[in-house]
């Protein structure tokens, strides 16, 4: 089944204001998780195996490079054994790009709220209103949510960012 994110990622200068709001708003910590994204050579979207200590997926995506809250329609496939599966995608399609980064995890409802450290990148915080746990939720709803967030975390227009990791590091080592 497809999901749908709203997304927005930005720049974050003050990681540590964006997560003394999440405190107060009463959002749930769920761990810090430090991840290592391996990027797949494919043809559409995105394809990433996401290796972490709180969360191990799969994970396939497409979404348009723009700023600003934007849809990311994404399947998720929870990984058991992840080393193995990392080994068949390399020699199958081979890799792109490895990102590594030390994630600080929020919910609050369906939104979930990434503070992350991304090696070589810097600090950036991520809202990501979704309906892959509330199914009835609307893309126009998502959007309002994320717009709401952007707002209470002092997010502006010249922070938000409108590629991925992946794209930011390619840039980069280029």
């Amino acid at each position: 089944m497809t999901f749908i994110n709203i997304e927005i990622k930005a720049k974050c200068f003050h990681p540590e204001k964006v997560e003394a709001f999440l405190v107060s708003a009463g959002a749930d910590f769920k761990g810090i998780d430090y991840q290592k994204d391996t990027y797949f050579n494919v043809t559409n979207g995105r394809l990433k195996l996401r290796q972490g200590n709180i969360e191990n997926n799969l994970i396939y995506y497409e979404r348009s490079n723009q700023s600003g809250p934007k849809p990311s329609y994404f399947q998720l496939v929870q990984v058991q054994d992840s080393n193995a599966l990392l080994d068949v995608l390399s020699r199958s399609v081979g890799k792109k790009i490895v990102i590594d980064k030390k994630r600080k995890i929020y919910f609050i409802e369906n939104v979930k709220f990434h503070i992350d450290e991304v090696a070589g990148l810097g600090y950036f915080v991520e809202i990501e209103a979704s309906n892959l746990m509330r199914p009835e939720k609307k893309e126009q709803e998502l959007q309002a949510q994320c717009a709401v967030y952007m707002e209470a975390l002092h997010i502006h227009e010249e922070d938000l960012l409108q590629n991925s990791y992946s794209d930011m590091l390619e840039n980069i080592l280029q």
